[in-house]
């Protein structure tokens, strides 16, 4: 896969590349934004490779949404960590009633794989992530040899916070750890996860949808008694953790009936679902990764 280069910006000391490249996941292009921190630009030879941390974005998002207003990449240029954005489903698949609501079709793919028709031709993030794009970021010919492969973080927001706890619990031994801001955390009991899995998933399978539940996937036998290694960050102010949209209690509640250690989950007082919340603990996301990165 060739990435074509949109824009090259200097940052904290590296640079954030936009990026686009056409999908066979998805079978549309794609955007993505990629920070290399200061030693990823370095000209050593050979180029010191450096870990990585995946940022999942939420609802109606892009890669530039994060990247402008989250100051994961102030953080991330301090312990050397490259950060890559993508973004949150497929664009201009020309589906009908793609672009009818916020919370369904574009900028809202769930970061699952659809099975339902006409979802399922385009709207398969978790391939496109989970591996189409991993393996075009660390084989890049401009930047896959300063990248670690060996070392990788995953965290998000809000959906991405779902995608970003669900990829990982899916995956044991592939990231070194999670964090999550304001996760979807139980989507099988919440509005959003109800329509979007109806809709990607169909209404008819209700176990389908737990195998893409994170409060399903950490009661499962391979993660019991285990080191989580997360971080999850919800402000009590926000609107979507009041209307029970995102649920971590219940996780919570998995968590401790699994026996799973390493999960600590902060309650924020009076924070909301914005990027004033995101940018306000983007530091210490960054070094929980980084803790268990460097």
């Amino acid at each position: 896969m060739v990435f074509e280069t949109k824009a090259t910006i200097t940052t904290f000391g590296g640079q954030l590349l936009k990026l686009t490249h056409p999908s066979h996941s998805t079978k549309t292009p794609m955007n993505v934004s990629i920070y290399l921190p200061p030693a990823a630009i370095s000209s050593s030879s050979p180029p010191k490779k450096v870990p990585v941390l995946i940022y999942l974005s939420g609802l109606t998002c892009t890669p530039d949404n994060c990247a402008e207003k989250g100051f994961l990449h102030a953080a991330a240029s301090k312990h050397n960590i490259a950060i890559v954005y993508p973004d949150t489903s497929p664009r201009g698949a020309n589906i009908t009633g793609e672009d009818e609501s916020y919370d369904f079709g574009s900028g809202a793919g769930f970061y699952i794989d659809a099975t339902e028709s006409p979802w399922s031709e385009n709207y398969n993030m978790y391939s496109y992530i989970r591996h189409e794009l991993l393996d075009a970021v660390f084989a890049a010919a401009d930047f896959g040899n300063r990248l670690d492969r060996d070392r990788i973080s995953i965290t998000g927001h809000s959906m991405g916070g779902h995608g970003a706890l669900t990829i990982y619990l899916k995956n044991p031994g592939l990231f070194r750890s999670v964090s999550a801001f304001a996760p979807i955390a139980n989507p099988v009991n919440c509005p959003w996860g109800e329509k979007a899995f109806s809709g990607y998933l169909g209404s008819g399978d209700k176990e389908e949808w737990k195998r893409h539940d994170a409060t399903e996937l950490v009661a499962q036998e391979q993660w019991k008694g285990k080191d989580l290694r997360a971080l999850i960050d919800v402000g009590t102010g926000d609107n979507f953790y009041k209307q029970g949209q995102l649920l971590p209690e219940n996780f919570e509640k998995a968590v401790e009936e699994a026996g799973v250690t390493g999960v600590n989950v902060r309650y924020q007082a009076n924070y909301d679902h914005s990027y004033f919340f995101i940018s306000t603990f983007a530091q210490d996301h960054v070094d929980h990764a980084a803790k268990y990165l460097l």
